[in-house]
């Protein structure tokens, strides 16, 4: 997505909801919450309805949803 100005629009703001997303301020890219890794919004498939957070693959997801070891 280009602004009027011709420059990538930046970070997107979404809430992620059930099989959809809502887009809060328009953007080309979310960033990973595990990797920091730009995501852009066409390759988005993976994000938490809990924890209102994106993550760039599978593996990163399920890595969110492992409680941590310590004991």
């Amino acid at each position: 997505m280009l602004t009027r100005t011709g420059k990538p629009a930046g970070e997107a703001k979404l809430r992620y909801l059930d099989a959809d997303l809502d887009v809060i301020e328009p953007g080309d890219y979310v960033v990973c919450a595990v990797t920091g890794r730009k995501i852009p919004l066409q390759a988005l498939r993976y994000w938490s309805v809990d924890r209102q957070e994106p993550y760039i693959d599978a593996a990163a997801a399920a890595s969110r949803m492992v409680p941590d070891a310590k004991a």
